[in-house]
């Protein structure tokens, strides 16, 4: 056991330096090296000493504390981030890729505040920045933990540099609704319209919805899954995964509308759909024309072409381009505005605070002003 300047008993492995007084820990990592940890206070390398070896046990440090950044990536990639569904990788990767010419060949324990910043006020948007930021704080954390570097300089890059201003987000009104539906009736993707719009459910979750979901008995569609599309090794696949949170797996329950949307899609399946579906992938509610799982892009590119013919229809009409989560934006917003209690729809959509939904859905439409209107007129006249 080594001792403290004053002769006191520091622990096995722990001992201080008399020139400088300096905490010095040590012990054999799983590679067989020996391992030094350094503190100026005697609780500072405890806590980096217990660190090191939870770091050691859980696979997460590496040979070297001289390697680059991109040997990190790849290292923490492979080892922190194991577990991780391959999509999610995939949106690690691209994060990281942004800043990755201007830190990848810097070594880690030479990397400081100033040449992070420099590479992160490169970046176009204060979204890309505040992405790439977080893979390099996760990165540098578990750095830290494995006594790669003595601080993560990382948590102090700034990523609000052009301070663009944010998009209200877009919500159909109840005319635009009423409108893209009557045109959309034709379309393949009918049916996933509806049930997007009185679910409120996810693109992925459709995607990923299968007929045993379905409980017309009790009128509920159960979330179990998401369908996710991805590159891998150089080509595009399709996994069906459980949702990413307990509270992403729910029961939300069924309106009419959507009832008859599912019964339709149903026939619609079975009388378009004549190929045979992809392994795994058989029980699809929502299939492309070839019976293969749908994508984002497909149903964008299906919302566009509606679009297109709306206003070849109606060239004078102001109506906004959006996106297939519109769908779900404008599924939230109906229900508050029928003054749905707020925990009811953030159960519905699946989020995990409260706070989110607070925060994503408390915005006045265009709608709800008139509808506010109307409400004070009412009461003048009264």
């Amino acid at each position: 056991m080594g001792k403290s300047l004053n002769g006191k008993e520091l622990g096995k492995g722990i001992s201080q330096r008399k020139e400088d007084g300096l905490y010095i820990a040590r012990f054999t990592n799983r590679f067989g090296k020996r391992q030094v940890i350094s503190d100026k206070t005697y609780n500072g390398v405890q806590k980096k000493l217990r660190e090191a070896i939870v770091a050691d046990d859980k696979a997460i440090n590496v040979v070297s504390n001289n390697m680059t950044l991109d040997e990190w990536f790849e290292k923490w990639m492979a080892t922190c981030k194991k577990n991780c569904r391959n999509n999610t990788k995939d949106t690690y990767a691209r994060h990281y890729k942004r800043v990755r010419k201007a830190l990848g060949w810097r070594k880690l324990n030479k990397l400081n505040l100033v040449v992070m910043q420099d590479a992160i006020n490169e970046l176009r948007t204060d979204n890309e920045r505040k992405n790439s930021k977080k893979i390099l704080v996760d990165m540098l954390e578990k750095a830290l933990a494995s006594d790669l570097i003595t601080k993560n300089v990382a948590k102090q890059i700034t990523t609000e540099i052009t301070k663009e201003d944010k998009k209200p987000r877009r919500v159909l009104t109840v005319e635009e609704t009423k409108l893209f539906l009557e045109y959309a009736e034709d379309t393949f993707y009918y049916s996933l319209f509806i049930v997007a719009l009185e679910t409120g459910m996810r693109i992925g979750e459709l995607s990923g919805l299968q007929w045993d979901d379905v409980d017309y008995k009790n009128k509920i569609i159960h979330v179990r899954h998401s369908m996710t599309y991805f590159s891998k090794d150089g080509k595009y696949t399709f996994e069906l995964h459980p949702t990413k949170t307990n509270k992403g797996m729910r029961d939300i329950p069924l309106t009419e509308k959507a009832i008859k949307a599912l019964k339709r899609q149903y026939f619609v399946k079975k009388s378009v759909c004549d190929k045979e579906p992809m392994e795994g992938f058989e029980d699809l509610v929502f299939v492309t024309k070839n019976n293969k799982p749908t994508t984002q892009f497909l149903v964008s590119e299906c919302i566009e072409g509606i679009m297109i013919k709306i206003h070849k229809d109606y060239p004078d009409l102001v109506f906004e381009k959006f996106t297939p989560h519109c769908f779900r934006h404008t599924f939230a917003t109906r229900w508050l505005e029928a003054e749905v209690p707020i925990k009811t729809v953030s159960a519905i959509l699946g989020h995990s605070q409260l706070q989110l939904t607070t925060d994503l859905y408390m915005h006045v439409t265009t709608d709800s002003l008139f509808k506010g209107l109307e409400q004070f007129e009412e009461r003048q006249v009264g």
